[in-house]
């Protein structure tokens, strides 16, 4: 079996308290997600009022062909400011571990994502990573990338947008 890591690093002119606030809020995910993902939140927004570790969160997306699936994350570990971790328990993904770092740096706040993930059918998942899987999450983070830097602006030392995707046989 494969295990796949992407990471991205982005810096933005904004302070670490707004970026925080805009990142630990799940509603704040279908502003930074391709449209074509039809990205929805259903969980119960009034246990969505702030984040904390063991929380539940639950969406739909269609990833492929329309075909609407339903996705749940836990977020397994919460530093207010610095960090949070979500985890797929349901979904697409054999494994999902998705890492948001955020630190201040001068003029802004730099936010790295780290994602680990597993596809399902040995073989067959490293063919659709290959075939679509790996171009598709590289479009969605460019994406994010993107919509972010249209709401907050660009630092001048901030990098261009570059994935790190390494498979590993495990």
């Amino acid at each position: 079996m494969f295990l796949y890591s992407l990471k991205r690093v982005q810096r933005l002119p904004i302070s670490l308290d707004e970026a925080w606030v805009f990142f630990s809020d799940p509603g704040n995910l279908s502003k930074i997600t391709p449209e074509y993902m039809q990205l929805n939140v259903t969980s119960d927004p009034e246990f969505l009022q702030h984040m904390y570790a063991g929380q539940i969160i639950t969406y739909t997306v269609r990833p492929l062909l329309n075909i609407p699936l339903f996705w749940m994350t836990e977020i397994k570990h919460v530093q207010p400011g610095a960090f949070f971790v979500d985890e797929q328990r349901m979904g697409p993904y054999v494994m999902w571990h998705h890492q948001h770092h955020f630190k201040t740096i001068p003029g802004g706040v730099e936010m790295t994502d780290l994602v680990h993930y597993k596809l399902p059918l040995g073989p067959l998942g490293a063919l659709a990573k290959w075939l679509f899987v790996g171009r598709q999450l590289d479009g969605i983070f460019n994406y994010r990338f993107a919509k972010l830097e249209e709401r907050y602006g660009r630092l001048a030392t901030s990098p261009l947008p570059a994935s790190e995707a390494v498979g590993e046989e495990k």
